[in-house]
């Protein structure tokens, strides 16, 4: 999983692209929020970004903003870093996009428990992308019959896309998915016993 740690204080970027690198993430590192979102524009997508709030060019407040105003990365799960505690900057941080929101200084193992829920909420994220593809792919299947259908009054054959006359159940099978047995009917099964108890004419 690709990781991107933008920040201008580059000890603590040392630090967290360690503890990521450690948690089995492939890290991306930038110093200022513009080399950030050039990076985001230039690579494969991360899947975790932990962004500082206050960067040269671009403020975290910024990328989050743009990065949820981008489709192909709105699915990014953000973690904002920032010295600023108060309630009104975690209002605005997840205003901006922010799914969570971590003060400076951070406690590394709180760090790691936020990245995992991130993991948890991307590898939801990915199971349910598979999902939506593959009922996708089963609709995209289905056989549906809709429109007019012409049907013969006296035979009751059906006439195809083809100008081709065939039987109800052949028609019907070859448009859905729709299997037929056969049986007999109350009415016809007296009609047939009838003619079987009168014997060859």
């Amino acid at each position: 999983m690709r990781a991107l740690i933008a920040d201008d204080d580059r000890g603590a970027t040392a630090i967290l692209a360690k503890s990521l690198g450690r948690w089995s993430f492939d890290v991306t590192v930038a110093h200022d929020g513009g080399t950030a979102w050039e990076l985001l524009a230039a690579t494969e997508d991360p899947s975790l970004a932990i962004l500082d709030w206050m960067m040269p060019t671009l403020d975290g407040l910024e990328l989050c903003r743009r990065i949820r105003q981008d489709p192909a990365r709105a699915h990014m799960y953000v973690i904002l870093l920032t010295g600023r505690d108060s309630r009104a900057d975690l209002v605005a941080g997840l205003d901006a996009g922010a799914d969570d929101y971590l003060v400076k200084p951070f406690d590394l193992k709180e760090l790691r428990a936020r990245v995992h829920v991130g993991i948890r909420v991307l590898t939801l994220q990915e199971r349910l992308a598979a999902r939506v593809i593959e009922l996708q792919s089963a609709l995209a299947n289905v056989k549906q019959l809709s429109g007019l259908l012409p049907i013969c009054s006296y035979c009751k054959r059906i006439r195809s896309d083809q100008d081709y006359w065939e039987q109800v159940d052949s028609y019907v099978a070859h448009h859905s998915d729709v299997k037929f047995s056969h049986g007999i009917c109350p009415s016809c099964f007296e009609a047939v016993r009838a003619d079987f108890e009168r014997g060859p004419v």
